[in-house]
């Protein structure tokens, strides 16, 4: 039988693009070890609506 995992899927969504008042949004999917990472995730990730890397954070 297989062992149940720590890892969870999150959703990252740009904290920039919510402040810039555009239409839309920038979000990514990944995966994270919820033993070894606890806290939220935050991740520098292209935003393709403002064209440049910006700050993304874990939402849920």
């Amino acid at each position: 039988m297989a062992k149940k995992g720590n890892r969870v899927q999150v959703i990252l969504e740009c904290t920039e693009h919510k402040e810039s008042g555009m239409p839309g949004t920038s979000r990514y999917i990944t995966t994270k070890n919820k033993k070894n990472t606890p806290e939220r995730l935050e991740r520098r990730k292209y935003n393709p609506i403002l064209k440049r890397v910006t700050l993304h954070r874990e939402i849920k």
